[in-house]
């Protein structure tokens, strides 16, 4: 199934956050409550600045390994619709 979803998060200190989830309301829940990632539990609030979905669990993993390793200019690029996916 194609329902997953690959997002990025900024941290309350500007970091960013990737993940994946195929319920991105509840995950965005429990990420707000602290329970979701001990990265974004000490770095709250936090707040949804991308998201794409429409890949399979494979998919999103390999998505979400990729964006981490790009660095800062490039993920803020992604964000703001300047880099095509």
């Amino acid at each position: 199934m194609r329902n997953w979803i690959v997002y990025i998060l900024e941290c309350v200190d500007t970091t960013y956050y990737i993940g994946i989830t195929n319920n991105l309301e509840k995950r965005l829940k429990d990420h707000q409550g602290g329970k979701a990632a001990r990265y974004t539990a000490r770095r709250l609030p936090v707040r949804l600045c991308y998201s794409m979905e429409g890949y399979s669990q494979s998919e999103a993993r390999k998505e979400e390994i990729k964006i981490k390793d790009w660095r800062r200019e490039k993920k803020q690029k992604l964000i703001k619709g300047l880099l095509i996916r």
